[in-house]
């Protein structure tokens, strides 16, 4: 196909609105590559750069010259959200195919098999679906002239764990025409992840361009606990310029960190992978100006575009260079000046370990599953084999996704169930999570050492960390930003994370099946059901979790202060009916931890104490037990009431720690069973990391 030079700058110059655009070095080459079909090519230029011109321009040219459409690969809502719009501005007719838009998936079907759809923007899972590929991907298969990967980095990043359906293209790839044009786009791609992405996409021609952010002034700051971050950010809020990103690695992180940054009067909010609905608007908020910062986690990041971002802060350090890049990238696109502060602390190196670890299923997790459907020829569904394996639902999930898409796969889904295949799982398969595991401790290794850089080496570190030339860094053109934190707002900040009240619901169903002891099913009753609970930290977090870990594992005591704080709770709280009495749960293990700890309580708020609960035998730990139906299981018929000293009236039921809330709630039913009021369940702690 002959590429015509005067329409792709015409194209540009439409879909940038400015009649003087010309293209970027590299750029018309990319077309041009694409337009003439010299074969499977990968471009890496970093955030800004344009590379969605890249494949815009190059879709409207084929497809002006007769041929199919295209299909874009795109892994975020917010990405595919702002190609839609890019494409439109330069009349390319785009639609997406993802989980919020099932209703107009008949309609986008329709114009696509009609010819109405220029480039179809769809995430690596829907390459998973059985309808899609059967009857929208088959449909056009021949016709497609494009297959476009952005964010293609994320192959080799997450295509092995977080996002493993992005294995498929591999095999997509093999089911299209040879002479299919393919174009790969990333920010971020170091030596190792473009070995992986010529593997994966068969591709014979990159294009790399220049790493170095000349407006970006990179700076690492060490504040070992989250007060020292948490009042550095609020003080520097005050004095930054412009609005940005505040990146933190887990949920629970950003919204707490967004709520302390609110009670200080900065205008905040938070944007996370449950932000749901609000997403879009709290993106244009952001683009408007019309918020300070956003409070992230990686779900806002890709694809992201605010060309006059003036900073990103990191509360914690990212497992890897190409992660921080990426996300750093955001800030200083179209401006002389801008920020990237990476924040460390001591819990950094914990919260990644952990993201490490839980990265691949272990070999025990991948036997007990596949030993659940050897026993059951018939096959199970994913709650099935939770009932019958000791695995979190997220570990169940993970093990599926990941043997399911190994080829041969080793087990296949007919209808809801899933079934044992006659391939084996290969060696392989554990090679490959070792090699990847090893990676990545790597490159938390990398980060380390980038986060004990002096000011002014830490662009030269990251482009040398990605295989870019580093020779082109210069000096960074503003000047550092304080490197510890005003002693009164860490104190402040000490003092909100002590303040934390944690909500957390009642069950309303008892598990599917049964419980054979207490033969219990189906819904709870209302009469029978706990209140919504409060519990006053996160085991080991910062503010009170240390010292709860502190008292049940070194002191074998709760502390006064921990007395004081739950009296406090209770107070502010104030559920209603106000409780009449105080009990607790009860336990073999550390018999007189619990109840000492609720008489102390009892008698700061001046209620009697009366321990009604008792332990029928010696159970596992709830700890051990990884899915709601084992913890439902170990708790069946494990307690009993004293019926001699029970009370009825509101109580208050208190437990050192809530995890799957099976405790409280089979606690509860026994004590409204027997006449009690209403229950509000306390506990210390709550369990677990969010990712």
């Amino acid at each position: 196909m002959t590429y015509n030079a005067s329409r792709a700058l015409e194209l540009l110059r439409i879909g940038s609105g400015h009649a003087g655009a010309t293209f970027r070095e590299g750029q018309e080459e990319a077309i041009r590559h694409i337009i003439e079909g010299h074969g499977r090519s990968l471009v890496v230029q970093k955030t800004g750069w344009g590379k969605s011109f890249v494949y815009f321009i190059a879709t409207k040219m084929l497809r002006e010259a007769g041929a199919g459409p295209a299909i874009l690969v795109s892994p975020l809502l917010a990405l595919m959200r702002n190609q839609v719009a890019a494409a439109e501005r330069m009349g390319v007719r785009a639609a997406t195919i993802n989980s919020t838009n099932t209703e107009d998936w008949d309609d986008i079907e329709m114009k696509l098999s009609n010819g109405e759809i220029d480039i179809l923007l769809i995430s690596p899972e829907r390459l998973a679906n059985a309808h899609f590929r059967a009857e929208v991907l088959a449909a056009v298969a021949s016709q497609i002239s494009l297959l476009v990967v952005d964010e293609a980095h994320c192959i080799s990043d997450w295509g092995h764990d977080f996002r493993p359906h992005y294995r498929l293209l591999e095999r997509m790839i093999g089911n299209l025409p040879p002479n299919l044009r393919v174009l790969a786009t990333t920010a971020t791609a170091n030596d190792r992840v473009m070995s992986d992405l010529q593997t994966v996409l068969d591709l014979d021609h990159a294009q790399r361009g220049d790493l170095n952010r000349p407006a970006l002034t990179l700076q690492a700051i060490k504040l070992s606990t989250q007060a020292e971050r948490m009042a550095w950010i609020a003080e520097q809020l005050e004095t930054l310029e412009g609005h940005g990103i505040i990146y933190a690695l887990t949920r629970r992180d950003a919204n707490q960190l967004a709520r302390w940054l609110q009670s200080r009067g900065c205008n905040v909010e938070a944007y996370t992978g449950e932000t749901g609905e609000r997403r879009e608007g709290l993106e244009q908020a952001l683009l408007d100006n019309e918020v300070k910062a956003l409070i992230a986690t990686s779900a806002l990041g890709m694809g992201f575009d605010k060309p006059d971002l003036a900073f990103v802060i990191h509360y914690q350090m990212p497992g890897s260079v190409i992660a921080y890049y990426q996300q750093v990238g955001r800030a200083g696109r179209a401006l002389d000046a801008a920020r990237g502060i990476l924040l460390s602390g001591q819990e950094d190196e914990q919260i990644l370990d952990w993201f490490i670890k839980t990265a691949f299923p272990s070999r025990h997790d991948v036997d007990s599953v596949l030993k659940a459907l050897r026993e059951t020829p018939d096959g199970l569904s994913a709650p099935e084999i939770e009932s019958k394996v000791n695995l979190g639902r997220g570990q169940i999930k993970k093990v599926i996704d990941l043997l399911s898409l190994e080829s041969p796969a080793p087990i296949g889904k007919e209808g809801a169930k899933w079934q044992l295949t006659a391939a084996e799982l290969g060696d392989g398969f554990w090679q490959r999570a070792e090699r990847l595991t090893g990676q990545r401790e790597s490159e938390k290794e990398q980060m380390l050492a980038y986060v004990d850089l002096p000011f002014g080496q830490h662009m030269r570190f990251l482009v040398g960390a990605l295989d870019g030339d580093p020779a082109a860094v210069q000096v960074p053109k503003l000047q550092p930003l304080p490197t510890k934190a005003c002693d009164e707002l860490v104190n402040a900040a000490t003092e909100f994370l002590r303040r934390t009240s944690l909500p957390f619901d009642a069950r309303k169903y008892w598990p599917k099946g049964r419980l054979p002891i207490y033969d219990l099913s189906g819904k709870i009753e209302e009469e029978h059901r706990a209140e919504q609970g409060r519990a006053l930290c996160v085991w080991g977090d910062a503010g009170w979790g240390k010292l709860v870990r502190c008292g049940k594992y070194h002191d074998g005591w709760f502390s006064d202060q921990l007395v004081s704080a739950c009296a406090q709770m209770f107070q502010e709280w104030n559920p209603q009916p106000s409780p009449e009495w105080v009990t607790c749960v009860p336990s073999l293990r550390h018999p007189n931890l619990v109840p000492d700890f609720a008489a102390r309580v009892a008698q700061s708020l001046g209620l009697p104490f009366h321990p009604v609960l008792m332990k029928t035998d010696d159970r596992p730990e709830q700890k051990t037990m990884a899915n709601s139906a084992h913890q439902a299981g170990n708790i069946d018929g494990s307690m009993k009431l004293d019926d001699v000293a029970m009370r009825h009236g509101p109580v208050l039921l208190i437990d050192d720690m809530v995890d799957s809330r099976w405790t409280f709630t089979t606690a509860a039913w026994l004590l409204r069973a027997k006449g009690c009021g209403e229950v509000w369940p306390m506990a210390l702690s709550m369990m677990g990391y969010e990712d």
